[in-house]
């Protein structure tokens, strides 16, 4: 399991510097001088040039990405060109508002979605199973945008449950979770189709190998091996769907934050791409790829958990 582990990490290492080299030349070869943005269309050359040499701008691309990713070893993720500002600290802020939304959705999600598999999954074919499918694919079908207005005009505007949008900050605990809650079940419901459809089809495929017959002709229902056998062994597809799920809700609720006015990390790229804030864009886009291989990283070891079969080869 160690040199498992290690092999992996020295894996998510090769990623990162990848990514941060990927990232960099995106960002680099973007059209337009972020310090003339600042400035204005009526700003002097003279003063784009200083505010260049301000931000660090007229040093060649090499010595500023070695700047920027020396930086990132040691926690400064520079300044932002347009707050003045240290980026670590925006996105610290940010983060205490997108990561509860997506552990909270990721939650929501898993807690509807594996009684619903394994419900279907038991009773393949008949007219419960048909129901939960036809349930599961309007759910991926339909937008979470256009789903979140739904809400809001129902539990907000109709009804008057809950808040239609801002965030009130963790000084009041309740209310940032009445606050995160409807843009967590727009993000959940429609991965919650999605992991349910994943899991009745990892469970059936489960229940046709040879060791289920084997405990079936030992003289359990279905159901017990299901549970007992069937689950543990279909998790493999599963956990790959929850990594990848994670790994949306925490970089891909740009437009649901913009819809319910969440100050999160989706906010903060968009602003930061529309004030040209290349540092920020750079910076936050980094720690979303870090999350995401680190997500890879820990679905892997689970991997080897669930399946010893993994440590072996």
């Amino acid at each position: 399991m160690l040199r498992y582990a290690l092999t992996r990490l020295a894996s998510l290492a090769a990623s990162l510097v990848a990514a941060s080299l990927a990232i960099f030349l995106l960002v680099e070869v973007v059209p337009g001088d972020p310090a003339a943005t600042m400035l204005g269309m009526t700003a002097t050359p003279e003063a784009v040039a200083a505010l260049r040499a301000e931000l660090g701008l007229d040093q060649g691309p090499v010595a500023r990405y070695l700047a920027w990713a020396g930086g990132m070893l040691t926690g400064d993720f520079g300044v932002s060109y347009t707050y003045r500002t240290p980026v670590a600290g925006m996105v610290l802020d940010r983060l205490q508002v997108s990561l509860p939304l997506a552990l909270y959705a990721l939650a929501l999600s898993t807690l509807i979605a594996f009684p619903v598999g394994v419900w279907a999954a038991a009773r393949r074919g008949r007219p419960a199973d048909s129901l939960v499918m036809a349930g599961t694919q309007l759910g991926v079908a339909i937008p979470n945008f256009w789903f979140a207005m739904l809400l809001v005009l129902v539990f907000a505007v109709r009804l008057r449950w809950m808040p239609a949008g801002g965030f009130p900050g963790w000084d009041e605990p309740l209310a940032a979770l009445r606050a995160l809650t409807l843009p967590a079940v727009a993000l959940a419901l429609p991965q919650a189709a999605i992991l349910a459809r994943v899991m009745r089809g990892a469970l059936l495929d489960t229940l046709g190998e040879d060791f289920i017959r084997t405990a079936r002709a030992k003289g359990l229902s279905r159901g017990q091996a299901l549970r007992r056998h069937a689950l543990r062994a279909a998790m493999i597809p599963v956990l790959t769907i929850l990594g990848l799920q994670f790994s949306f809700l925490l970089a891909g609720a740009i437009i649901i934050e913009n819809v319910f006015f969440l100050p999160g990390l989706g906010r903060l790229v968009f602003q930061a791409i529309s004030a040209r804030d290349l540092i920020v864009v750079e910076s936050v886009v980094m720690i979303l790829v870090c999350a995401v291989i680190l997500v890879a990283f820990l679905v892997d070891l689970a991997y080897a958990a669930v399946d010893p079969r993994l440590r072996r080869r």
